[in-house]
């Protein structure tokens, strides 16, 4: 390969949250036992470094010495526009239908304070990302939970009588749709995404949806954007994107919307004009125009591959090694969902006791329940291949023992 996906960084006392916390709150990410080195596998981020063309642009920008007030550059929408139109077959999209967030959170509550009231009900599938629990909560709304479920042949699927039935049951006029799906790694059909906003078309339900993930596609499945599948779903959705999660970026903050329709754009630039909070970074800019070259094409698509392998080991070795461990196998993201009720029940565990297990070995997963799933663990497999299956490892030899 070019880039680099192999070298194992050392992370600690650099500003990176996924190591530094090991041995700060003992209840959470104790100090390994045996003498064994942590492995970050909870935070979603990568322990991969970045596509070289991020750092020179930021570098050659810095060397500029003054860093006052500016407007974004014409190359930060065009280079927007240049990546979905190249990765996604986006057509029509202009500078006018692209707005600065300071994360897709904040992108998400500013079309759900056009889409609602404070109060409202909001439909959102479970298991559910922690970040939509907690900004919608803090932001006075009810989630109305839909569950996904797997298939005969694993693979999470919509309830879409479920949903009509909370629709129209809670008054529910907005939803919050995550796609690819995170925890699940759902990358939806274009059936299911039509499907879906055809209910959304009947009941006059209006869609937030986070796409951060939809650069992370393994090999076999294409993201399909939510506003493609009909007109009218272009402009009924205000659809959230970031470079954070594609290039790990997440630490230089910067997101942006895609919004068709008129009415709702210049209503969520207002929302998230009020705290006066939402301006744009000149360097996570540059971060982007870096990241959205050709060469960040070339970086992602590697990450791909590198990803797939790795999703396909920690996938055979479950299966093989683990009885009783269930993981619907991801098509996007570099997340894990391992379902250990089966395992746990065989076992006499909990899964408090199987979650600090694997922390106290080094491997520094992620409590399921966080995310709506009872008996779950989240686990992130964005680093070296060997990384992972040192991490499998030491899981087989410490925790999923008989």
């Amino acid at each position: 390969m070019k880039y680099d996906f192999t070298t194992i960084m050392d992370r600690r006392g650099k500003d990176a949250m996924a190591v530094d916390l090991v041995g700060l709150y003992d209840q959470f990410l104790p100090t390994p036992k045996y003498g064994l080195e942590p492995i970050p596998m909870w935070v979603a981020d990568m322990n991969f470094p970045v596509c070289p063309t991020i750092p020179e642009a930021i570098i050659e920008r810095a060397k500029e010495p003054h860093f006052g007030y500016f407007f974004p550059r014409e190359e930060y929408f065009s280079s927007i526009i240049q990546w979905h139109e190249k990765r996604n077959g986006v057509s029509g999209l202009s500078k006018e239908h692209i707005g600065y967030e300071n994360g897709v959170l904040g992108g998400v509550i500013s079309a759900l304070n056009v889409f609602c009231s404070k109060g409202d009900n909001i439909l959102v599938h479970s298991p559910t990302y922690i970040g939509f629990t907690m900004s919608l909560e803090n932001n006075g709304y009810h989630i109305i939970h839909s569950p996904l479920t797997p298939d005969g042949q694993g693979i999470y699927r919509m309830d879409f009588e479920d949903m009509e039935k909370k629709i129209v049951e809670n008054k529910i006029h907005a939803a919050v749709f995550c796609s690819p799906h995170n925890p699940c790694g759902r990358v939806w059909e274009r059936w299911e995404i039509e499907k879906f906003m055809e209910l959304c078309k009947k009941h006059d339900v209006y869609v937030a949806s986070d796409e951060i993930w939809s650069d992370i596609i393994l090999s076999g499945h294409k993201h399909i954007p939510t506003q493609s599948v009909s007109e009218d779903a272009k402009m009924r959705t205000a659809a959230v994107y970031a470079p954070s999660k594609t290039f790990n970026l997440a630490g230089l903050v910067g997101s942006y919307h895609i919004v068709y329709n008129k009415w709702i754009r210049e209503r969520m630039e207002k929302e998230s004009s009020l705290p006066h909070y939402n301006d744009m970074n000149v360097l996570s800019m540059y971060a982007l125009l870096g990241a959205y070259k050709p060469e960040g094409h070339e970086w992602v698509d590697e990450l791909c591959q590198v990803i797939t392998g790795n999703v396909d080991f920690a996938c055979d070795y479950i299966a093989q090694h683990f009885d009783g461990v269930k993981v619907c196998k991801p098509q996007g993201t570099y997340m894990l969902f391992l379902d250990c009720t089966d395992w746990c029940e065989k076992n006499g565990k909990t899964i408090d006791q199987v979650q600090r297990a694997g922390v106290e070995v080094g491997v520094d997963w992620q409590d399921g329940r966080q995310f709506h799933g009872p008996c779950h663990i989240r686990m992130n497999l964005a680093l070296p291949l060997s990384r992972v299956q040192e991490a499998f490892q030491r899981l087989s030899q410490y925790v999923f023992t008989a």
